[in-house]
């Protein structure tokens, strides 16, 4: 389960002249992304925003399990597990806010970027050695495809 904005994003916002938003998205996430789904793995996106933008990307990197608008994340969370069949255990969370922390507390491996804020960084189980929207999802994909020997061969 993954967070948008300073996770699979810089959490940057960007408003053209006309008030829409746009994101800047890091290709490396997204084939990581697809790698996880190709592996087996359920991938989710729970976001307390609303963006065209983030449609449109997890659209295209075939991620059907997208929450946005969200004001209580870990009700959603709650009926994804259950949907889905899965125990607290077997979920891994990256988040990089305050509002992600209860999430990351529920979930069996709790993940963070580098720009996430102290107290997401403290509770973590492991951070990344890069930012949200600069590499910090391939890292975390990464680390659990190649725990479960998945990961592509070079």
């Amino acid at each position: 389960m993954l967070d948008v904005d300073g996770v699979l994003t810089d959490g940057g916002l960007f408003f053209g002249p006309s008030g829409e938003e746009s994101k800047r998205f890091f290709v490396q996430d997204g084939l990581a992304l697809v790698a996880a789904q190709q592996a087996g793995l359920a991938v989710a996106v729970i976001s307390g925003r609303a963006s065209a933008a983030v449609t449109r990307r997890l659209s295209e990197l075939g991620i059907s399990e997208v929450h946005q608008g969200v004001p209580d994340k870990s009700a959603v969370l709650e009926a994804l597990m259950s949907r889905l069949g899965v125990r607290a255990p077997e979920v891994a969370v990256m988040g990089d806010d305050l509002p992600d922390l209860l999430l990351m507390r529920r979930a069996g491996l709790a993940l963070a970027p580098a720009n996430a804020v102290d107290e997401v960084r403290r509770f973590a189980h492991w951070v990344s050695r890069r930012r949200g929207g600069d590499g910090a999802v391939r890292d975390a994909v990464e680390l659990l495809l190649k725990a479960r020997n998945a990961w592509p061969p070079a």
